[in-house]
């Protein structure tokens, strides 16, 4: 699958519309209290016990809960007291249930160690969820539920539209590896026509000047003929532009060159490719060129590499271009990402949707009208995809287009990551 990357950059009607979205979010309605840490309210924080864990209460019995990672991946450890007196971890019955956005449950289950209950499932990011904690202990049971969000916004449908948020389905994608080059665009000198008059005499007349384009059959000079004095008219033999004009009016054309013509329906690209690079460059590789002055993008193939290097160790690569509609300007600058292998990739997601999210590369997977962060572990990234190792599942339906109103919407919530 071949596509060309286009940088987006939003107008000004999509920046007011995130103004407008922005100022509306902060607005809360009378009574409402402010998101804070994880979805808690910071009119209510939690209280902390001395592992620095939640503290939990129910009449007399308390627990401490928290996310353990010294060492570890993150795991839940917890700890259970009455009246303020430790109780010993194999007398509990501790069972922990993560709902997380989608549906997906986390079934955690404990064991005694040291002094604390140890959870038997890694937490993986994102930490957030509903968090479902039921103890059994002396014959009584305790219960606790509460919301535990980060990295999570909710987002209508109509706002999401207006702010053109584009998502897709995260999947199999066929990647291209590619090398990155620049050059420049030059006339295909083997499309130069010289034009000269078939009989000799006297030039009387020249209708085009050096740089002007022409079309085929247009009159470019009159010639009277020595030998006959008939005057007769040399006319363009193909559509293309004067590069050179050596005919003035009271000359003899002498049988030489009057006028040479440059069809400018195909153009060469010059690539300079660098040592490092040279041995996986071969001849018939997709390029894509663009021009770095109009943004101007086309697709070609390696019609050529040059044998001899350039002074600064560079070797010529050529690309033939078809360039009928004009826009391919000889002189003009170019980069170019030329094809030098492919390779599938289990899973990847286009580059347009990562974002920085504390220290992870994340993209916003989407669920109904809510979207929350999923952290990647990235491999090849070429072209306009990322290949993901872990971090998200097959399926999962996440924002390409657009995702800093995901992430400006989030930051703005304040929420940090609470263990």
């Amino acid at each position: 699958m071949k596509q060309t990357i286009n940088s987006y950059r939003p107008g000004s009607r999509l920046i007011l519309l995130l103004s407008l979205f922005l100022i509306a979010c902060n607005s809360e309605p009378p009574g409402s209290v402010a998101a804070g840490d994880h979805g808690e309210t910071d009119e209510a924080a939690p209280a902390k016990g001395p592992h620095r864990g939640r503290l939990l209460v129910d009449d007399d019995f308390t627990l401490e809960l928290a996310i353990f990672e010294t060492g570890v991946p993150p795991e839940f450890r917890a700890w259970a007291t009455t009246n303020g007196k430790a109780l010993n971890p194999g007398d509990i019955d501790l069972n922990i249930k993560l709902t997380r956005l989608g549906g997906k449950i986390d079934d955690i289950n404990f064991a005694p160690q040291s002094d604390a209950l140890r959870g038997d499932t890694v937490i993986y990011e994102p930490h957030s969820f509903v968090v479902n904690i039921n103890v059994r202990h002396n014959g009584n049971t305790h219960h606790w539920q509460y919301e535990n969000f980060e990295g999570r916004t909710r987002i209508e449908p109509a706002v999401a539209q207006a702010l053109e948020i584009g998502t897709a389905l995260a999947g199999s994608v066929v990647m291209q590896k590619t090398v990155s080059v620049y050059g420049q665009i030059t006339a295909n000198s083997e499309l130069a026509h010289r034009v000269t008059a078939r009989f000799d005499g006297e030039i009387k007349s020249v209708a085009v000047s050096q740089g002007e384009p022409i079309r085929k059959g247009q009159p470019l000079a009159t010639v009277e003929s020595n030998e006959s004095l008939q005057l007769f008219t040399i006319t363009a033999p193909l559509t293309g532009v004067i590069t050179q004009r050596n005919a003035n009016a009271g000359e003899q054309t002498n049988r030489r060159q009057l006028f040479t013509i440059l069809d400018t329906s195909s153009v060469w690209a010059e690539l300079s490719v660098f040592p490092a690079d040279l041995q996986q460059v071969k001849v018939g590789a997709t390029v894509v060129i663009t021009d770095t002055t109009s943004g101007y993008s086309v697709d070609g193939k390696v019609s050529r590499i040059n044998l001899l290097a350039e002074p600064d160790q560079s070797v010529t690569v050529r690309v033939v271009l078809d360039n009928q509609t004009g826009e391919l300007r000889p002189g003009r600058h170019i980069s170019a990402r030329i094809t030098v292998g492919e390779q599938t990739a289990a899973l990847a997601v286009k580059r347009t949707g990562l974002q920085a999210f504390r220290d992870f590369t994340v993209v916003y997977a989407k669920v109904g009208e809510q979207y929350e962060v999923r952290m990647l572990e990235l491999g090849l990234q070429t072209g306009e995809w990322a290949e993901v190792l872990g971090g998200l599942e097959p399926g999962t339906r996440y924002v390409t287009e657009n995702s800093y109103v995901i992430k400006a919407d989030i930051e703005k919530s304040g929420a940090s990551h609470d263990h």
